[in-house]
């Protein structure tokens, strides 16, 4: 089947894979609508590709594929479940997501004798690496001067080329998109393609709780590729008749880090010189993609939430002393449901799904 995508403003078409976004400087979408067919799951396959037949622009023979997806889905108590996505390959959910991309696009760079570039330091760059590798594809990670830790050692390790750019975030963002002979930008936030692929999670929820959708799903929010893709799984599944009522999805942010929050509950937001959270995954202070993720969390009734410093630590622990050894960025959407939980907005008998993003074996925090 022919790929296609579709700008989100000015509803211009793209038959690329390779194009991040439209020629008018707004975000695409896949526009691929297939509806979603219980009897189509590959039953015997336990990653996302058990989905196969919602990525009909992708050959069965070009799939490069590590095991992703089909994470644990564990009862926290009566009424909580905690989606176990740092389980992933590369530890963390965008494995999902460079599955998917780098399956669709692999095979024209190769004959382009092309390589991928991204931007990014942490889990994004480290998936994207792997499975780059996996696909004996050439990668450049553009990150910040300044980087280090797990994250950057993963991307290493996995045989990236890794430029350091000196300056915020955005100057990473425009040297990685920076037009250079065989380079072709695959940046995860604008790439529609690696969206879609964050759809899956969507899927496996749903099919875990035997079709019965949760009350609440809560998950951390920076750049908006989780927030989107899980969104753009529920519209499948209820265009398809899966489902007759959308779960109430949390976007779930710091104190520091919040504009989608603010943008959702019609409050200014001034963004801090320099961040400082343990959240150290969440830093999207003006994500590019803050007007879309707005507008799909207001079409589908989303909810919004901020935890400070202490909160987040705290749920941070309590995971781990359970057994839940996860980043402090996933642990903001624990943080935040414990927050509305004790507020009294969550209701007893009311089934909440929270989505652990990001292993700990990733974080700087020292006991």
């Amino acid at each position: 089947m022919k790929y296609e995508a579709k700008c989100v403003k000015c509803q211009n078409y793209s038959e690329n894979p390779l194009d991040y976004r439209c020629s008018c400087g707004s975000p695409l979408e896949v526009s691929a609508k297939s509806v979603f067919r219980k009897e189509a799951i590959r039953k015997n396959d336990y990653t996302i590709w058990r989905y196969m037949e919602c990525f009909p622009y992708i050959e069965k023979n070009q799939i490069v594929s590590l095991g992703e997806g089909w994470s644990p889905l564990i009862k926290f108590t009566k009424n909580v479940y905690f989606k176990l996505d740092f389980l992933n390959p590369t530890g963390s959910f965008k494995d999902r997501g460079s599955a998917v991309l780098i399956s669709a696009i692999h095979r024209i760079i190769k004959e382009m004798n092309g390589y991928i570039s991204e931007d990014s330091s942490g889990n994004a760059g480290a998936s994207i690496a792997a499975y780059a590798a996996r696909a004996g594809l050439k990668a450049r990670i553009y990150v910040p001067a300044e980087v280090s830790g797990q994250k950057f050692n993963q991307i290493l390790f996995y045989g990236a080329e890794v430029k350091r750019i000196a300056g915020d975030r955005s100057r990473v963002a425009a040297e990685a998109q920076k037009s250079e002979e065989g380079k072709f930008y695959v940046g995860h936030i604008w790439h529609p393609i690696f969206r879609d692929g964050i759809k899956t999670l969507t899927y496996e929820i749903l099919e875990q709780l035997e079709w019965k959708p949760p009350y609440r799903i809560y998950l951390p929010v920076s750049a908006g590729t989780l927030l989107l893709g899980v969104i753009h799984g529920l519209e499948d599944l209820a265009d398809s008749g899966i489902i007759e009522e959308f779960p109430t999805v949390v976007a779930c942010q710091t104190e520091q880090v919040s504009p989608l929050y603010h943008r959702l509950k019609n409050l200014p937001y001034t963004p801090p010189e320099k961040i400082n959270s343990i959240a150290d995954a969440l830093v999207s202070t003006n994500p590019p993609l803050l007007d879309l993720m707005a507008e799909k969390m207001c079409e589908v009734g989303g909810d919004a939430e901020i935890v400070d410093e202490d909160e987040i630590y705290s749920a941070f622990i309590e995971l781990a002393r359970c057994g839940f050894h996860v980043e402090p960025s996933s642990a903001v959407a624990y943080a935040a449901y414990k927050k509305q939980k004790n507020a009294g907005k969550v209701g007893e008998n009311e089934v909440s799904v929270i989505v652990l993003t990001g292993f700990g074996l990733k974080s700087m925090l020292k006991p």
